[in-house]
């Protein structure tokens, strides 16, 4: 059960998309006070309606204040329309998945204005996060943490200090190319299956019972089997995710095989209009064959890299 509100001070909230609107009912839900904004001012009247109090500078208000915004990029405008609030005390607690190097240089930049920074990337989907089931990944300052352990309490049912500004970035690129690589291989066993002629409601419940079980597949399998894409976490959002992996990876160097194959698949379900569809759409761009014909070469190359892994390993 997460802890109540530590005290009765309003907490800020900033960008109601799908992980922040969640993060707001379930803050709401927990007890605690929420004077939230968003860039399109229509998007908090129904969490107004349930309690939470619209506000256009909840830094002005709120001493923490969570942020919830597409990308590093998108924070770092909204933030510079209200850092006529900046005051020393304050602590943002920012919930992005932007660029690590961004990230930062934000987290930096804030602290010469005397405010605390804390980069909170949360692993998990708008519903997972409704009913307390994700991971946080903290990045900051240690006294940052002890000051919103609280609320981090509320949200996740774990939370890890994985290091300084960036780093949380990091670590949730790599939990979502895990996640999203998973995501693709229950998809093409799917439709593997189906392409058999075996029922696909069975080939899951067999699957979900075997040591190839996994948490996406108990989250995602469903919604694939019943061609159900009402979006707990979009296409396009985790695309953007795998843009990031891809640049991180180019800076230290590393190829990433499956991660080049995946991004050829997401990209092309993009452009086919299912950007905005649940991630687990994954499997209808399969099912369509919208992997480009490209990608039988990078298939090659990517077999032939991984061949040399492992023989390098051996």
């Amino acid at each position: 059960m997460a802890d109540r509100p530590r005290d009765r001070k309003p907490i800020g909230l900033i960008g109601l998309g799908l992980m922040g609107t969640a993060i707001c009912e379930r803050l709401l839900a927990t007890g605690y006070e929420l004077v939230i904004h968003n860039r399109t001012a229509d998007k908090a009247a129904p969490l107004v309606e349930r309690g939470a109090r619209w506000s256009e500078n909840p830094l002005r208000e709120c001493d923490r204040v969570i942020i919830s915004l597409y990308t590093t990029e998108v924070v770092e405008e909204v933030l510079s329309q209200l850092e006529d609030a900046y005051r020393p005390g304050k602590l943002l607690i920012d919930t992005t998945t932007g660029d690590p190097q961004l990230t930062a240089s934000l987290g930096a930049r804030l602290a010469t204005h005397g405010v605390d920074y804390l980069e909170v990337p949360i692993s998990g989907s708008s519903e997972q996060t409704r009913r307390g089931q994700t991971t946080a990944m903290v990045a900051g300052p240690l006294r940052a943490l002890d000051a919103c352990r609280d609320l981090l309490d509320a949200i996740a049912a774990k939370t890890y200090y994985v290091g300084q500004w960036g780093d949380g970035v990091r670590m949730k690129l790599v939990t979502n190319l895990v996640l999203g690589l998973n995501r693709a291989v229950l998809a093409e066993g799917l439709v593997f299956a189906k392409s058999m002629g075996l029922s696909t409601e069975r080939t899951l419940e067999v699957l979900l019972n075997s040591p190839a079980s996994s948490r996406t597949m108990e989250n995602k399998g469903p919604k694939m089997v019943a061609g159900e894409f009402a979006p707990q976490a979009k296409l396009s959002q985790h695309l953007k995710d795998v843009r990031l992996i891809i640049d991180e990876a180019a800076r230290r160097g590393r190829e990433l095989p499956l991660t080049a194959l995946h991004v050829q698949l997401l990209e092309r379900a993009e452009a086919d209009g299912l950007g905005e569809l649940d991630n687990s759409v994954i499997i209808r761009a399969i099912e369509e064959g919208l992997l480009p014909a490209t990608a039988s070469g990078a298939a090659t190359r990517g077999i032939e890299t991984l061949s040399s892994l492992l023989n390098e390993v051996e």
